[in-house]
């Protein structure tokens, strides 16, 4: 019932959204009088403005044609998929010369948005890099017949991919993957596997959760898994080929997060309309872009949330060494030589200050000169990875971190 209200919403919103598409374009009208009046103005803004909170959104592209390398020189950027599984892809952005730098694994976050979330991201460690991302799928377009997805398959896919790119290579998990990309290096180091990552960095991630504990973190403890199975998992209409599946849908986590900072949205999309007002349309775009790729949102199956819910922030199962993979223990003693670097923001509402860098405490058969953290200060969550700090003050702290382990 709950997704197939929501479709209902969606439809009527739908409607809605291409009227107030076209009572904007109307009232910008150069054959309507009220388009050369304020009062008109302002209509067509505040239409638009609906217009554009209102609109269905898919997944987006990332859309990479070209980069800037170290000399300056313009290159083209191709995307291809390299590994396809029903629950991801691994693709890469090939550039000219991306054979003789360091090859990168990022791994995007399952928690509700696309990997194009991190646009910013692989943009700025392109020139640097020779780039791969997790590319996840959205849930409800997986047939039930492909089977389930939780975190030892989670893990499986890191494993897979590493082995797709090649010994020696470099992963940065940010946020809610820091968990398994930990666990991958772990399960690989144990088992002396030839294509454990060379250096994993960690953005944001919640290994250990009992650390400076968010809203975020309180919200996962103060239920019973119970209640989350009843309250926020749904079955995929049939409307959709993953139809039976359970899954916790993307607008529920959308919605979590744009409630935990309402009042920010709010003036985020009053600014946007005094933007438009004013004429100056390249403030409103920026503010656009930004909600363009937020609200598109995937959903995650049922099992993945649900053990993530109780392994990670009810249990806290990792940094107590009782997190299992495949019927064995994940051992954080395993990592001998995947140089760790935490990175985590002192704004950060998401994940808390120590809860990242709890990776460097537990991994205790690893040498401390192959350790090392990173506390951005003034950053936020979302700054982490994506903006003018990411890419001039945390980038280069990576670089130099991989550059120091590229052999």
């Amino acid at each position: 019932m709950l997704y197939d209200a929501y479709e209902a919403q969606n439809a009527v919103l739908s409607g809605a959204n291409l009227l107030a598409d076209l009572g904007s374009k109307w009232a910008k009208n150069p054959f309507n009088p009220v388009a050369y009046s304020q009062i008109g103005h302002m209509v067509a803004s505040g239409l638009d403005v609906f217009a554009h909170a209102s609109q269905p959104r898919g997944k987006p592209e990332f859309g990479f044609t070209t980069t800037a390398i170290a000399d300056g020189r313009e290159v083209s950027v191709t995307e291809e998929v390299v590994l396809r599984k029903p629950f991801g892809q691994l693709k890469r952005f090939y550039r000219d010369g991306a054979e003789d730098s360091p090859r990168l694994l990022i791994v995007a976050p399952m928690s509700g948005h696309y990997a194009t979330l991190l646009r910013g991201t692989v943009a700025r460690m392109l020139p640097f890099a020779d780039v791969y991302i997790t590319d996840w799928r959205d849930a409800k377009k997986v047939p039930v017949e492909d089977g389930r997805f939780a975190i030892d398959e989670y893990i499986d896919y890191l494993i897979e991919f590493l082995e797709c790119i090649g010994p020696r290579s470099h992963m940065l998990a940010v946020c809610q993957p820091a968990v398994p990309a930990f666990a991958a290096a772990c399960v690989m180091g144990a088992s002396g596997h030839p294509c454990r990552p060379r250096t994993l960095t960690m953005m944001g991630g919640p290994i250990d959760t009992r650390e400076t504990p968010t809203a975020v973190n309180r919200a996962a403890t103060q239920r019973s898994l119970g209640w989350f199975k009843s309250n926020v998992i749904a079955t995929v209409p049939m409307s959709y080929a993953g139809r039976g599946r359970r899954v916790y849908p993307g607008f529920l986590q959308l919605a979590g997060f744009m409630a935990m900072n309402i009042g920010s949205h709010l003036n985020s999309h009053y600014e946007m309309f005094r933007h438009l007002v004013d004429g100056d349309g390249e403030s409103a775009r920026a503010t656009m872009a930004f909600y363009e790729e937020y609200r598109s949102v995937c959903d995650m199956t049922e099992e993945f949330y649900l053990q993530t819910i109780q392994d990670v922030f009810q249990m806290h199962k990792l940094p107590k060494g009782e997190l299992i993979y495949r019927g064995s223990k994940v051992d954080p003693s395993a990592i001998k030589d995947t140089a760790l670097l935490a990175i985590e923001g002192e704004k950060d509402d998401i994940s808390g200050i120590g809860q990242t860098r709890a990776a460097l405490s537990i991994a205790t058969g690893l040498p401390p000169s192959d350790k090392r953290y990173l506390l951005a200060e003034g950053v936020g969550h979302y700054g982490i990875f994506n903006g003018r700090r990411w890419r001039e003050r945390i980038a280069p702290v990576m670089e130099d971190w991989i550059r120091t382990h590229y052999i």
